[in-house]
Formats: C-alpha cells, structure tokens, sequence
C-alpha cells in the first residue's frame, strides 16, 4: 500500500511539475497547486474505493470518461476530451474528411433510414436512396439501434468493405460496398444568381477549405459579375487560420483581421492578410443568422469593421473563444479554450459569459452594462459581446406549429420517398412543379396515417385544465373551459390551408434535393429565398450599399424566411480552432 500511495505522490508531483513549468509558477504547499495536489489525491482514492466496493464491476473508461466530461462541462461547451474511440470525429471535425460510403441517417421507428445521399461516393453509384430503410450491417441487424450507433457501423478505414441490407418497397437488397474517404465539400453551391451577381455558399472551415471558396470566386469571375453573396448561413466555424484566408479573398495584405488573447501569453498572435486579394473592390454582401458561429463571424466581422462589404440577415451566434488542441496519453485529445479573439475594431464577439455563471448554474449572458460601443475603419458604431448585428437585420418567423410537426415527424420526408419513386422522369429542376394534385395527394397520405397533433395553445389549455381538475376549480367554471376548448381546437384541413405555403415549401426543398442532391436543392431556394432577394437588392442599389458602407444604420425588416500528428512542444499550435 506504501509503494502504491509513494507512486501516486510521485505522478501528482509531476503533473504539478509540468503545470509549474507551463506557466511560470513555483509550486508551494501554501498556494494553487497544493489545492490541485489535494483534489488529485482525493480523485484517485475515491476511485481506488469504488473500484473495491462498489457493489458492481466498474468500467473504468466509462466512469473516468464521465468525470473528464462533466469536469470540462463546468468550464465552457467547447473544451472537449476525445478518447482514442472518437479520433474519427476529431479528425472530420478538423478536415471535413471520413471513411464512410456517403451518406446520412435519421430515425424512423425501429430502424434508421437513409436520409441522403452524397453525390458520386459509394452508397450513391450502388443506387441506394433517401428514403431507403437500414435493416443490417454485415448481417447484423439494426433493429433499436440509435443513429450514432449505426453511424458508427457504417464508417471504417478507406478501402475496407462492408455489406448493408436495404428494405425498399417491402423488399430486402444486400449491398456490398467498400469503404472510402468521404470529403464533404465546404462550398458545396456556387453559381450567377443573374447576369451581374455571383453567389458562394459557403458551409464550414475546414483544412484547406480556401482553396475551394477561391476557387468559387475565380469560376464565377470569368462571368464578369459585379457583385458577389457569401452565404455563411448555419456555417459552424472551425479553423482560424482559414477565416484569415478568406478575408483575405477581398482584403489586400497587411490589414488585421483577428487577435487572440489569453493566459498563456506565447498563444497571444495577431492574424494579417498576407496576399494580394483576389478581388478589393467587387461589391459584396455576406448573409449570416443564428448558426452562423466563430470563424464565420470573423470573417462577417472583419468585412463589417473594415467596411468592405454589407451584412444581411440575424444577428449571429457570438463564440468568441479560441481552442487548440493538446495531445494526451494512449492516443487521446484535448481541445480547450485558450483564449478570446478580437476583430479589426477591437470588439470581442464572445455572448455568454462562461466564466461567471449564475447563481442557479446557468450560462449568463453579457449585460448591457458591460458591453461596449467601437467604430469601423468608417467610423460607423458596432458592439461587442453579442454576436455580429447585421447592416440590415432580417427577423425571421418560425415555422407554423403544423409544419413543423410535418417535419420533424418525417411526413415530409416520407412524402418526398414516394414522389421521387413515382416520377422516374424527372431529369431536371426545370421539370418541376409542385401542383395542386400533389398537394392533394400529400394530404391524403396525412388522413390514410391518422395525422394528428395538438397546438400549443391546446397543449397549455390541457395542463390548466389539469391543475383546475387538481385544485377542484374545474367543476365550478366547466362551461367556461368546455367554451375554451371548443373556440381553440383546431382543424386539420383548415391548418393545411392557411399554412400551405410554408408546408409547400418544406416538401419541394425535400423533393428536389432527392433529385439534385444538395447543390440542385440550394439553387432551387435561392429564387425565393428572402434574405438573398434582400442582399440582391441593395447591391443592385449602389446608392444606398454605399451609404451604409459609410455610416447610414441599417434597417429592421420583418420577412418569412425558412430558414494531423501533434507536435510535442508545451506551446505547438498545429491548429486553432473557433
């Protein structure tokens, strides 16, 4: 027992060694690091208990792997522990690259379903659908297993084979298959929405994804356009170093585009552009909204506080933070922020203040009091701590109720599985047309599978009933809440009437992307899709793109719109990430 607690003291000592050296502290019985000292001790011996009597067998990656979790959990939503089992998602979160077949799974029922297809990647050139059901994996049945799970079983290392069994139509198809690298592209549309405006959809930052929006840029400038639309809509972030490239695009060299700042002063750099732009004067907008995070909003930032172009849509999601990765023993990682990152103006973007929870454990958001007022290279007056506000702000409506029921309960999906079945002479998006028949025909599939669901409203109406019924006031007013539920219940049809268009909407975006695949679906939006009909507009309005440019605020619309090996030096930064 002596030699085992003499082990223990010297590994603590040694984790206080390194954290001693890493940040210039000596290390005394009377400061931090005893504190650390202490609660190490602690941790092993209460494992070392548990591990002896606990009643059952103890999995002691599983019980350690919690403890790691929850402990970051306390810190921020970004620090995060990967085991060696997990590396695949750290790698595809850093390089957008997978060994998979292609394709993406949500549940339906017992079974996942294929929900798309990548363009070109093996499960698309054996035939398999969107709407196809995953019954086995090399024979193993996938009966109750949940979407992570099979996702696992479907990815592997490039070029190994694997055989899944499809049921389609009642019937069941092996197919064997063999592994490859996945890439998913980062632009995965670009093209000239008219004969003047070249449009970039551009999705996350991943290795190397400059290369494919400059790429983007040069095609569509062979068109001549004299305005271009970055879409950063539901663009994550990832790579800094990537949003400094990019910029880059549309900002000559030696500008500024982020700092980062934090504890550890030899992480503290400042990121120029360093090239020749590729185009420093095309008008440009750049379309954000909540999902917009981190690097995209570096890059929104950065064009807003250089003024060099317009943002249009919401106000974006406000991740300031900064994370690099460390290696850990037996093949594991650890991201963890390490700082705060600040854009040309001097602005932190960073909304929450993880730092200072509240009293109750929650996240606090900063307030108005501590966020503070800066000024573009125009002049023009932007804050920080709260995401980037759009030049024009466009408030979108959630969906309907019923909509959104029709979606997330997969009536829209499985409508668009037996239309794409039943129109095998569908070859371009010019072909299609959502008619009135169709419509008819989707709300008959409803009534044939006894769709139904409550409002809200109904659904509050519902728990006060249930607390009068509890507290005995129901009997004393009952023709008052019998009148209630009769003036708010709602009809079906009357529902798929007011709210066709929105549900319209949901089922042409799903049939076309059956058809097309994602591209062919994100072109087919752009004709109605409000926020680029907006940046469309003012770019053609060069009197009014360039009074904001120069200080006009902008205005509030209220719009529908649907919307690599680790280097072992204490200080390598083999990538940051935001």
């Amino acid at each position: 027992m002596k030699k085992i607690r003499t082990g223990r003291i010297i590994i603590i000592l040694t984790l206080l060694l390194i954290t001693g050296i890493s940040t210039g502290f000596l290390i005394t019985q009377e400061t931090r690091d005893f504190r650390i000292a202490k609660n190490l001790d602690i941790f092993f011996s209460l494992f070392r208990e548990l591990n002896t009597f606990y009643v059952d067998e103890i999995d002691p990656d599983k019980v350690i792997k919690s403890g790691i979790d929850n402990m970051l959990k306390t810190l921020d939503p970004y620090s995060v522990y990967y085991p060696e089992s997990e590396v695949d998602e750290f790698t595809f979160m850093t390089t957008g690259k997978y060994g998979g077949i292609g394709s993406l799974v949500r549940s339906n029922g017992d079974y996942v379903v294929i929900s798309e297809v990548y363009k070109g990647f093996p499960a698309d050139r054996a035939g398999i659908k969107a709407g196809d059901l995953l019954k086995k994996v090399d024979g193993i049945s996938l009966k109750g297993f949940s979407t992570d799970k099979v996702s696992e079983k479907l990815k592997g290392n490039p070029g190994t084979e694997i055989t899944i069994t499809i049921e389609r139509n009642g019937k069941e198809t092996d197919y064997p298959l063999k592994r490859e690298k996945i890439i998913i592209p980062p632009v995965p549309y670009w093209g000239m929405i008219d004969s003047k405006t070249g449009y970039i959809r551009f999705t996350n930052f991943t290795q190397n994804c400059i290369e494919d929006v400059k790429n983007a840029l040069n095609s569509l400038k062979n068109n001549n356009p004299q305005q271009i639309i970055l879409d950063l809509r539901g663009n994550p972030g990832g790579l800094l170093t990537e949003a400094v490239e990019i910029v880059n695009l549309f900002v000559g060299p030696g500008n500024e585009v982020v700092s980062t700042k934090g504890k550890v002063k030899q992480f503290d750099e400042s990121f120029k552009t360093t090239k020749p732009a590729v185009d420093e004067k095309i008008a440009l907008a750049v379309i954000i909204n909540r999902g917009s995070a981190s690097a995209s909003e570096i890059v929104a930032g950065a064009i807003q506080d250089l003024d060099r172009g317009i943002i249009v849509g919401q106000r974006s999601y406000g991740k300031g933070l900064v994370q690099i990765t460390r290696p850990l023993s037996y093949n594991t990682q650890l991201k963890v922020t390490t700082a705060k990152y600040y854009i040309p103006s001097g602005r932190c973007i960073q909304a929450r203040d993880f730092s200072h929870p509240n009293q109750d454990g929650s996240v606090g958001i900063i307030p108005d009091s501590l966020i503070s007022e800066y000024k573009t290279r125009n002049g023009r007056i932007v804050k920080d701590g709260g995401g980037i506000s759009p030049d024009i702000e466009i408030s979108p409506e959630p969906l309907s109720q019923i909509a959104a029921e029709l979606y997330l309960r997969n009536y829209i999906f499985d409508y668009a599985t037996k239309y794409y079945w039943a129109h095998p002479d569908l070859k371009t998006p010019e072909q299609f047309s959502f008619t009135d028949n169709d419509y008819t025909e989707f709300k008959t599939l409803l009534l044939n599978r006894n769709f139904s669901y409550k409002t809200v409203t109904e659904e509050s109406l519902n728990e006060l009933i249930a607390n009068a019924k509890r507290e005995k006031y129901y009997d004393i007013h009952k023709d008052l809440f019998t009148e209630l539920e009769k003036d708010i219940a709602h009809s079906l049809d009357h529902d798929l009437s007011i709210f066709r268009s929105e549900i319209t909407d949901l089922l042409e975006d799903e049939i076309i992307t059956r058809f097309f695949y994602e591209d062919g679906a994100i072109a087919w939006s752009i004709k109605k899709d409000e926020q680029i009909l907006k940046s469309l507009e003012l770019l053609n309005n060069k009197e009014e793109y360039n009074s904001i440019l120069k200080g006009k605020a902008g205005s509030i619309l209220n719009v529908s719109t649907r919307e690599s090996h680790l280097q072992k030096s204490p200080f390598s930064r083999p990538a940051i990430f935001l």
